[in-house]
C-alpha cells in the first residue's frame, strides 16, 4: 500500500492529538529495516520476550512523565483515531482499558463445545495509567503474562473493556497483508484521477556525462532534455498528475525552476514529494499511466526498466505502473524531433472525511 506496516501504526499515534510521545521497541536485528521505514526516530532495543520489550519501552518513556500510556502491537496497522480516543476516555475513568470483541464463532475444547458467553478476543492498544503499569512491570519482572492487561488482573486491578475494531487485525500470516489491503481500500472510497502533462526541448548534451532521462532511466541518445532539473518529462508528468489528484497545485509551485536547490536535481525527488502528500492525507496511489510522445529514441527497450523505477520511487508493485510511447507521425515539434512530451493519468484513493474526534474534557499527557 505504499509504505511499511510499521509506518501505518506509527502514524496513527503520531497524528493523534492526545499523543505526546512515541517509543518504538524493536528487535536488534531489525535496526536497518527500522531506519529505512521510520527515518530519524531512535528506536528502543527490546528484550527476549514481549513483556521485557514492553518494560524497555516504559523505561524509555519515564523521562516524558506521561499520565497514561498506550501499548500497541505494531503489526496492527489499521488502528483508528476513534478507537484510540475511546480507549483514552475509558482509561481516564478506570486507569486501565483494552479493546475487545465478543467471540462469535463456536468454541470447542478437546472435542467438546464450550459456551462462548462472556468470551472476548482482546486487541491493542491497551491503555493504562502510566504509574500503574510501570509499577506492575517492575513488580512482576521475570514472570510471564500473555498481555499487559493480565498484569493488572494479577494485581487485582479491574480492566475496562471497550468495543474493539473489527478491522484492527493483527498481521501474522501472508494472507493477512491482503486482508489489510482490502480494509484500507474500504476506508478510502473517494476515488480521484489526476492528469499531468510536460514537455522539454531536445538539445545537444553539455558534456559526455549528461544523459537523456525519461521515467527515471538514463537512455543513450545523441540529445538530452533541456531543463532546470534533469528535465525528466515522464516523471514530471506523473508528479503533476498526482498533485492534481489531491488538488495540490503543480510541480512548479513545489519546486520552483528559479530555485538553485533544484538545479540538475533528480526528478525522483519531486515524485516522492507528491506521493508523500497523498500519504499525509491517508490516501494511496493505486495506478499510474504515462505516455511518452517522441519520434526518437525508441522507448520499448527501456519500458520495463521505467516501470520498475517508477514503482521503486512510489513504493508500488510494477503491475500498477503503465508506460507506453507513441509518435505524432512526423507532425508538430515532437515530429520534428525538437522535444519530447509526456502525459500521465494517475488514480488515487483518499479516505472519506473523518468524523470530528470526540473531545476529552480534561486533556492529559499520553504516550504510546
Amino acid at each position: 500500500m505504499g509504505k511499511p506496516v510499521l509506518c501505518w501504526s506509527l502514524e496513527a499515534f503520531q497524528n493523534h492529538p492526545l499523543i505526546s510521545d512515541v517509543a518504538v521497541v524493536i528487535h536488534p536485528d531489525h535496526a536497518a529495516l527500522f531506519k529505512n521505514a521510520a527515518g530519524g526516530i531512535v528506536p528502543v532495543i527490546g528484550g527476549s520476550t514481549r513483556q521485557l520489550s514492553v518494560q524497555k519501552g516504559l523505561e524509555a518513556l519515564r523521562a516524558a512523565n506521561p499520565d497514561f500510556v498506550l501499548i500497541h502491537d505494531a503489526v496492527r496497522p489499521l488502528v483508528s483515531a476513534s478507537l484510540i480516543t475511546s480507549l483514552c476516555t475509558a482509561a481516564i475513568a478506570s486507569g486501565a482499558a483494552v479493546p475487545a470483541l465478543p467471540v462469535t464463532d463456536t468454541v470447542r475444547r478437546h472435542g467438546k463445545t464450550e459456551s462462548r458467553e462472556g468470551l472476548y478476543t482482546v486487541q491493542t492498544p491497551q491503555v493504562f495509567r502510566f504509574e500503574l503499569i510501570d509499577r506492575l512491570h517492575r513488580k512482576y519482572h521475570g514472570k510471564s503474562f500473555t498481555d499487559d492487561a493480565a498484569l493488572c488482573e494479577a494485581d487485582g486491578h479491574a480492566v475496562t473493556l471497550v468495543p474493539g475494531q473489527q478491522d484492527n487485525i493483527k498481521i501474522t500470516h501472508p494472507a493477512d497483508l491482503a486482508l489489510a489491503e482490502q480494509y484500507l481500500f474500504s476506508r478510502c472510497g473517494d476515488v480521484r484521477t489526476g492528469q499531468g502533462y510536460d514537455v522539454h526541448r531536445l538539445v545537444p548534451p553539455a558534456s559526455a556525462a549528461q544523459k537523456l532521462m525519461l521515467c527515471g532511466v538514463a537512455i543513450p541518445h545523441n540529445q538530452v532534455l533541456e531543463g532546470h532539473s534533469d528535465a525528466d518529462a515522464g516523471l514530471h508528468a506523473i508528479t503533476d498528475a498526482i498533485l492534481a489528484s489531491i488538488c495540490a497545485g503543480d510541480i512548479g509551485q513545489h519546486f520552483s525552476p528559479k530555485d538553485p536547490r533544484w538545479k540538475n536535481a533528480d526528478s525522483a525527488v519531486f515524485l516522492k514529494h507528491a506521493a508523500e502528500l497523498v500519504m499525509q492525507q491517508g490516501g494511496m496511489i493505486t495506478h499510474v499511466d504515462v505516455t511518452l510522445i517522441c519520434e526518437a529514441p525508441k522507448i520499448a527497450p527501456y519500458r520495463d526498466a521505467m516501470r520498475q523505477r517508477i514503482a521503486e520511487i512510489l513504493h508500488l508493485s510494477a503491475n500498477k505502473i503503465s508506460v507506453k510511447a507513441t509518435t505524432t507521425e512526423g507532425l508538430g515539434f515532437t515530429g520534428r524531433r525538437e522535444g519530447i512530451a509526456a502525459q500521465s493519468i494517475v488514480t488515487v484513493r483518499l479516505p472519506f472525511a473523518a468524523a470530528a474526534q470526540q473531545q476529552i474534557e480534561e486533556p492529559k499527557k499520553w504516550a504510546s
